[in-house]
């Protein structure tokens, strides 16, 4: 079973000024390495007058990782170092962060530097919301109309949601539930119908929830 962990629910910035120099810290959630990479090209691409775009990611979670960071060109260790060390402090997984400087005329020394860096990695971090990586059946069931309203309490009390509802001779609902609810799910049907309500799958994927 994949190890739980957060991960960032949205993309997020956050910016401040330190000694004339701006600071822009845009931070959002990366599947893979690929969607790290693209997600810091892109925000290279949006500020590419920038003095410099600081990268740093965490791919996985948990005791299982693969993480990267850069100092774009500013003292070795002050920039993409503090970065990732605010991710890893986070307990954050699948997420990445690209800080932007504008160098404001006035060197802030490397000691300067790697509070600007921390500090702005840490206004994201702290503002983004968090979720949850959750395994999902997506599940079709056919039933009479006079059991439609039961069978949405069980749904719920399996922590399930009710996607669509479909009104003809019976009603056919799509619905989604934890992988782990599923067999409680089935069974509480059965009991409801005398065995007659079968769950019939769709297809198990990944949902994020937030928290």
């Amino acid at each position: 079973m994949t190890e739980s962990y957060l991960i960032p629910a949205e993309e997020i910035r956050r910016e401040q000024v330190v000694v004339n120099s701006r600071f822009i810290a845009t931070l959002a959630p990366a599947a893979n390495t690929d969607e790290a990479r693209s997600f810091i090209a892109r925000i290279r691409k949006e500020f590419s007058d920038a003095t410099h775009n600081v990268p740093a990611y965490i791919i996985g979670g948990g005791n299982n990782f693969t993480d990267y960071c850069s100092d774009d060109g500013e003292p070795s260790g002050t920039a993409g170092r503090p970065a990732l060390a605010v991710l890893r402090g986070s307990g954050l997984g699948d997420v990445a962060v690209v800080v932007t400087r504008y160098f404001g005329g006035t060197l802030l020394g490397k000691g300067g530097l790697v509070r600007a860096y921390t500090e702005s990695t840490q206004m994201a971090v702290n503002a983004v919301r968090r979720a949850r990586r959750q395994q999902v059946q997506v599940a079709m069931l056919a039933l009479p109309y006079n059991l439609l309203e039961r069978v949405r309490l069980l749904v719920g009390k399996h922590h399930g949601d009710i996607l669509d509802e479909d009104f003809a001779a019976d009603v056919t609902i799509t619905l989604r539930f934890p992988v782990e609810n599923a067999a409680g799910l089935q069974t509480d049907l059965s009991e409801l119908s005398a065995g007659t309500l079968r769950i019939e799958p769709i297809e198990t994927t990944e949902v994020l929830l937030p928290i």
